[in-house]
């Protein structure tokens, strides 16, 4: 009798979760369960719950309830700062630099801090993330002047300087124009064939597409899709969260 396979054990997984502010339900028993070397995208309408679903993933928001495990533990309880020197890092929508220090202070103090690096180590890391995010050159300039481009850019470099295994990118996209945009993928996608595991929201679907394994579709709080990218965008429950837009 043959054996069945073993079950995949995911590297980020979120079970039953909800989130609550107040009496209002932000997030309803949201399952989600990411395998090492995957790139997930997450889409629906505005106020569906994505970015507070991150917000729990991060460890910035504790869940009203359900669980969240990471390569195999359970981290629930955790904050932020754990969670980075786990493994998992986060970008924002709005890029949120040091802006009184420079491009490269930026990036040592997130090799430091959530890497927990020091020295030449710390240095060493700082410049790897500048490198891969093409800011190398930039590593004098003061954040505060970088364009919008490059303050995205730097964002993912900070992330990049944790170390981490797993990356949560929120909307990193908007704003951009196309060939900025282009840029962007280009890179998003060399870190998915570096083995990097990456899930990300993003409203720009053609960007998302070019990039990921796996759809899922959240609306009012839940996930209401999840699959291949075209069976997620056909599906009919899909279209109407979006109330028949992009998809």
């Amino acid at each position: 009798m043959s054996e069945e396979p073993a079950m995949v054990q995911p590297m980020l997984e979120g079970r039953g979760i909800d989130k609550s502010f107040g009496a209002f339900k932000v997030l309803k028993a949201v399952d989600l369960a990411v395998a090492s070397g995957e790139a997930v995208g997450i889409v629906g309408p505005n106020g569906a719950g994505k970015t507070t679903l991150f917000g729990v993933l991060a460890g910035a928001l504790l869940p009203t309830a359900g669980t969240v495990r990471f390569a195999g533990a359970d981290l629930t309880g955790t904050g932020a700062a754990a969670r980075c020197r786990s493994g998992i890092a986060r970008t924002h929508q709005v890029p949120r630099p040091f802006l009184g220090m420079s491009v490269f202070e930026n990036a040592l103090t997130a090799a430091q801090f959530g890497a927990g690096l020091s020295g030449s180590a710390a240095e060493d890391c700082a410049a790897e993330a500048l490198e891969r995010t093409a800011l190398l050159n930039h590593a004098n300039r003061p954040a505060a002047a970088l364009g919008l481009l490059d303050r995205k850019r730097l964002e993912l470099a900070r992330a990049l300087a944790t170390r981490p295994r797993v990356i949560l990118l929120d909307e990193i996209g908007g704003g951009l124009t196309e060939a900025e945009l282009g840029l962007l993928i280009t890179l998003i996608g060399q870190l998915k064939a570096d083995g990097l595991t990456i899930v990300w929201i993003e409203h720009i679907l053609h960007a998302l597409l070019k990039v990921i394994d796996r759809l899922v579709c959240m609306s009012a709080g839940a996930v209401i899709a999840e699959g291949g990218p075209d069976a997620v965008m056909a599906d009919p429950e899909v279209r109407r969260a979006y109330l028949g837009g992009s998809l």
